[in-house]
Order: C-alpha cells, then sequence, then structure tokens
C-alpha cells in the first residue's frame, strides 16, 4: 500500500511526519512508516528524514516536485532510519519521494515553501524582510548565505539620510570611528530590471558605479526613490530584492538620528550614535 499525504504546512513540516505503507516485520523488503523535512526554507539545507524498517536493503531519494540541489545522503544511516539533505531552491510545492532500489515509490512528502523571512534584531526593536528570490534569485542567495553565516550580526547603518534611504552591512562598531567589515563573497552581477521598485519599505543592494559589483552593503528605501529604478543598460538603478513586513516605523526613527562625516572612510552620514544589528536570521 502506498500513500501520498499532501497540504502540509510548511513550518508545520518541521514536525510532522507522512505515514506510508507498513508492516516489514518479517525483514522482507523495505518500508516507510514516516518521513519528515527541517527546516522547510528556501536557501536553507532542508533535512528529509525517513524512517521504516528494512531500510538498508536500500532507499533511494528523489525530489519529483519542486527545486532542491545537491541532494545527497547524510551520514550512513541504519535499518530504521536514513537522512538525505538539498538546498531548497524554489518556492511553493515541494516534494521529496523515497524508492526502493529497484525504483518503486516508497512513500513522499509534500511541502510548501513561502518566500523568505529575515529579522534585523536592534537593541530598539525588529526589522522584518520578505525576499524575492523569483524577481532576484542571485541576490536574494547572495543576502540569505550572509545572513546565516552570521556576517550582519554586530554590524550597523553606517549611512543615513533623512527622506532618503537607511543602508548597513559594510561596517562594525569602533572607537572613535566604525571598522570596515571586508565582505567575504564575490561581487554578484546586477538584477535590477527585475519589475521591482525603490518604493518606500523596499529592500535593495548598494554598489558602487561598477553594475556588477554588490557585495553585503544593503539599504531600505524611507520614501520612493524612483531615481534608483532601472532606466536601461545605460541607467541600470540598484536591485530591489525585498521588502520590510515589519518595523518600519523603526527605519523611520533609523532615518531622522543626527549624523556625522568620516572623510577618511567615505562616510557622510554616518550616524552620531550606533545603530548596530545586533543579530540578522532567517527566520523562515
Amino acid at each position: 500500500m502506498l500513500r501520498t499525504w499532501r497540504a502540509i504546512p510548511a513550518l508545520l513540516a518541521a514536525a510532522i511526519g507522512v505515514a506510508a505503507c507498513g508492516g516489514g516485520s518479517d525483514g522482507g523488503d523495505p518500508t516507510v512508516n514516516s518521513m519528515v523535512a527541517t527546516p522547510a526554507a528556501y536557501g536553507r539545507t532542508a533535512v528529509w528524514t525517513v524512517s521504516g524498517l528494512n531500510l538498508d536493503k536500500g532507499v533511494v531519494f528523489v525530489i519529483t516536485s519542486g527545486s532542491c540541489e545537491n541532494v545527497a545522503e547524510i551520514g550512513e544511516g541504519t535499518a530504521f532510519q536514513r537522512q538525505f539533505g538539498c538546498r531548497v531552491a524554489s518556492l511553493g510545492e515541494l516534494v521529496g519521494q523515497a524508492n526502493d532500489a529497484g525504483g518503486s515509490r516508497l512513500a513522499s512528502l509534500r511541502v510548501v515553501i513561502p518566500k523568505p523571512l529575515v529579522r534585523l534584531s536592534l537593541p530598539q526593536g525588529s526589522i522584518d524582510l520578505e525576499l524575492e528570490p523569483e524577481r532576484a534569485p542571485a541576490t536574494v542567495d547572495n543576502f540569505l548565505d550572509y545572513v546565516n553565516s552570521g556576517f550582519y550580526n554586530n554590524t550597523i547603518f553606517h549611512r543615513v539620510v533623512e527622506d532618503f534611504v537607511v543602508q548597513g552591512g559594510g561596517f562594525t562598531p569602533g572607537s572613535p570611528n566604525p571598522l570596515p567589515k571586508a565582505a567575504t563573497r564575490p561581487a554578484i552581477a546586477l538584477e535590477s530590471g527585475n519589475g521591482l521598485a525603490n518604493v518606500r519599505g523596499a529592500l535593495a543592494m548598494a554598489r558602487t558605479s561598477e553594475p556588477d559589483s554588490a557585495t553585503s552593503q544593503f539599504y531600505i528605501n524611507v520614501v520612493d526613490n524612483p531615481s534608483l529604478d532601472y532606466r536601461s543598460d545605460a541607467e541600470p538603478g540598484y536591485a530591489v530584492f525585498g521588502k520590510v513586513t515589519a518595523g518600519l516605523d523603526l527605519v523611520d526613527a533609523i532615518s531622522i538620528v543626527p549624523t556625522r562625516a568620516v572623510p577618511a572612510l567615505g562616510l557622510t552620514h554616518l550616524p552620531v550614535t550606533d545603530v548596530v544589528v545586533t543579530a540578522a536570521r532567517q527566520l523562515r
């Protein structure tokens, strides 16, 4: 008997197993009793745990819907449990399937992958950022890699311009001046022509005059800034890849703090008192 269980919300997928056919007590063919995927989040490695009987007789794991990259078994496994990992690379339906060595389906699990959500935590509160991987995949992947490596922890908003933007991701607190934080990843290709605009609350990547130069620095639009949008290949603008879904009032408060210039670091609108991102983490 084979069963496919569906309609499992992404936030519950880590806790809910998927039942398949029972049996296997005779030491015969492999059978699967449950499957669990955790975490079910875009850009992160999902671990699919397959539990049952006689799994040492051969279990092959495949993705049948959606995209999960670099599927590979984790560890050696046992007759009762096998684990497989892959990096989630699509939104919406994602289906993992356990087959026997001959290719026959033993069980499958469906999860729903939502748009990724990142929280910036500050002493004054938090800012939630919903990302758009279908519009700006390389930019979102780059940002999530920085987030999940802990790169943004203990960084500051180093450029704060009232009625324009607040920008961070490039400096850590220092005395008397902040310290530049070297990017750990290569620059990415500009994805500005994706239909997303630099409107109030939009999240975008900062860069130099070279279009394909963005690394770790990002900014949040305090007001609508159409001058920053893509116009043509000659005027490519800046890549928007998400938006603020909570904490826009905190962004407004940051935008009006007193600032100073530090010419030696090329900073013209540095807050007089550090505005620190204590932690950045992916919530989903």
